[in-house]
C-alpha cells in the first residue's frame, strides 16, 4: 500500500475510529452505571434480591454479544407493540441498537466485577465502620465502595479493551465503526490485507491509550488511599 492510497483513505478510518469510540464509551460508561445496583444486589446473602441479577447476569454472560445485537436489531422489530411504542426511533436505528446490547452485555460482566470487588473487601474494614456506628447505607456508601473500586479497577480495564475489540461486531449491523469501514474501503481497493491491517494497528494504538489510562487511574487510586491513612 502506497503512502498515496494510505493518506487517501485516512480520514475514512479516522471516522470509523472515532464511531467505535463512541460505541465504546457510551456502554461501558452506562453499562457501570446498570451494573452497580445489580452487583450489589448479587452479593446480597437474601436469595430474593439476588436472583433476578443473577438471572440477568446468567444469559447476557452465557450468550454470544453478536446474538444479542441480532435479537436487538433484527427481532424486535417483529413486535408490532414495539413499532407502536416511544422507543421504535432508537431500536430500529443501528447506532442505538448497538449502544442498547452493547450497554447489556458489558453491565453483566461488570456486575460480576462490582460482586466480586465488594466480597473481597476485608472483612476487617467492614466491622470498624460499623464499630464506628455507620449503617449498612453509609458503610456501603463510604467503606465498601470506595475500596471495591480500588479492587476491581483492574478487571474493569479489562473490560473496557475486551468490549474495544468486541465492537468489530457492530458492524454486522451496518454500522460503519472501524471495522466496517475497513470492510467497507476494502471492497472498493481490492486491498484486503493492507485494509485490514492498517484497522488493526488502529485498535492496538487505541487499547495502549486506554491501557496507559487506566494505569495512571490505579496510580491516582493507591497514591490517594496512601494519603487518606
Amino acid at each position: 500500500m502506497t503512502w498515496e492510497i494510505f493518506i487517501k483513505w485516512l480520514p475514512s478510518f479516522i471516522e470509523g475510529a472515532w464511531l467505535t469510540l463512541q460505541l465504546v464509551g457510551i456502554s461501558v460508561i452506562a453499562g457501570l452505571i446498570l451494573a452497580v445496583p445489580l452487583g450489589i444486589a448479587r452479593s446480597s446473602r437474601l436469595l430474593a434480591v439476588r436472583g433476578l441479577p443473577y438471572a440477568y447476569i446468567f444469559f447476557f454472560r452465557g450468550t454470544p454479544l453478536l446474538v444479542q445485537l441480532f435479537l436487538v436489531y433484527y427481532g424486535m422489530a417483529q413486535f408490532e407493540v414495539v413499532r407502536q411504542s416511544a422507543l421504535w426511533p432508537y431500536l430500529r436505528d443501528p447506532y442505538w441498537c448497538a449502544i442498547i446490547t452493547m450497554t447489556l452485555h458489558t453491565a453483566a460482566y461488570i456486575a460480576e466485577i462490582i460482586r466480586g470487588a465488594i466480597q473481597n473487601v476485608p472483612h476487617g474494614e467492614i466491622e470498624a465502620a460499623r464499630a464506628l456506628g455507620m449503617s449498612r447505607g453509609q458503610a456501603l456508601l463510604h467503606i465498601i465502595l470506595p475500596r471495591a473500586t480500588r479492587i476491581g479497577l483492574p478487571a474493569y480495564s479489562n473490560e473496557v479493551i475486551l468490549m474495544l475489540k468486541a465492537s468489530a461486531l457492530a458492524s454486522t449491523i451496518t454500522l460503519l465503526e472501524l471495522t466496517g469501514m475497513a470492510r467497507k474501503i476494502a471492497a472498493r481497493t481490492y486491498m484486503h490485507e493492507e485494509m485490514f491491517l492498517t484497522a488493526g494497528l488502529i485498535y492496538l494504538l487505541i487499547a495502549f491509550v486506554l491501557m496507559q489510562g487506566f494505569k495512571l487511574l490505579e496510580r491516582w487510586l493507591r497514591v490517594d488511599a496512601c494519603q487518606g491513612r
